[in-house]
């Protein structure tokens, strides 16, 4: 993999979010290969100024403002791009539960633009990378409906665009990533709690920065198009033993206050559908689009059968350094 990226243009949309700055920080490594540019491709200045001050002497990193909600501003950065990975999204449930119109501007419409963007331009973009949920697996809630479709549309894409291939990778829940649980609850216990859980019994996936990237350069290197990569394996927590983990002996009040709308008890990654069309290949299941002969898993891939015991879960916190010792 350690030529990837030789002498292409990556372009990342959302490119000042966690996944988006965990990418560029693995990618500057050179662990891909030399780019010959990153344009991070976002609507907030202040944190593209931050990164920009940060990757000063990295002079082939650009920053563009822009949304993916305007075409005509994808266009202006599909034209360079030989690779994009789709991260930009609006992804809070309950935002997307209060505003459905604008989840859905951003997660549909934001991925339909880019695939007008990349017919309507004269260079061939090689790949497209979207970037899903398991909250679009069976969903219930708005977020997890605009990720669903954001999905079909990329996939579909694939029948009408014979010079780009289109693949996604799904997972669960990102830890520590901005706006995410566990940095919500470190941020309560530092101003003295209490930590606000929604359910004890809930259970997620989990999965690392790094982890999630990883997941991502596999499937741009290995993927077919219309294929959908999904980490195997991946542990999952309960809500609770995940609260008391982040706790750990520190003096604070926990406060249950309760499921939000859509919220579900256990989330999918590969549904009962799905799994008739799943293979394995490496440290994935991909969901191709054809019924397969042999059967690799005989039923959903749910959080609740991957339940790390507290012990194993604070080991597993440890190593990631999303707690401390």
């Amino acid at each position: 993999m350690n030529n990837l990226l030789d002498n292409k243009s990556l372009l990342i949309t959302g490119g000042t979010g966690s996944l988006g700055s965990a990418i560029v920080r693995r990618v500057v490594t050179g662990e891909y290969g030399l780019p010959k540019a990153i344009t991070i491709f976002s609507r907030d200045e202040l944190k593209q100024a931050d990164m920009a001050e940060m990757y000063r002497d990295c002079d082939y990193i650009h920053f563009v403002i822009g949304d993916v909600r305007d075409f005509q501003s994808l266009v202006d950065v599909v034209r360079d791009a030989d690779i994009i990975v789709h991260a930009a999204a609006m992804k809070r449930v309950e935002a997307c539960e209060r505003f459905p119109d604008e989840a859905l501007k951003t997660n549909y419409l934001g991925a339909s633009n880019i695939i007008r963007a990349i017919e309507y331009v004269p260079n061939e973009v090689e790949c497209v990378v979207g970037v899903s949920s398991d909250k679009g697996t069976k969903p219930l809630n708005v977020y997890g409906m605009t990720k669903a479709l954001q999905e079909q549309r990329l996939i579909a894409a694939n029948n009408g665009i014979s010079k780009t291939r289109f693949i996604c990778v799904r997972y669960g829940n990102v830890m520590g990533s901005r706006g995410s649980v566990i940095p919500i609850w470190q941020k309560q216990i530092k101003e003295g709690g209490p930590v606000t859980i929604t359910d004890p019994s809930m259970t997620r996936f989990l999965i690392s920065l790094d982890q999630a990237v990883d997941t991502l350069f596999d499937a741009i290197l290995h993927a077919e198009k219309g294929e959908i990569y999904i980490p195997h394996s991946l542990p999952a927590a309960s809500i609770g033993d995940i609260a008391d983990a982040v706790i750990g002996g520190n003096d604070c009040a926990v406060q249950i206050v309760g499921r939000g709308s859509g919220e579900k008890i256990h989330e999918t990654l590969i549904t009962s559908e799905e799994v008739e069309r799943t293979i394995i290949r490496d440290k994935y299941y991909v969901v191709t689009g054809a019924v397969q002969p042999n059967l690799v898993i005989d039923k959903e891939y749910i959080s609740n059968d991957y339940v790390l015991n507290a012990k194993k879960l604070r080991g597993f916190l440890l190593s990631q350094k999303i707690i401390g010792i």
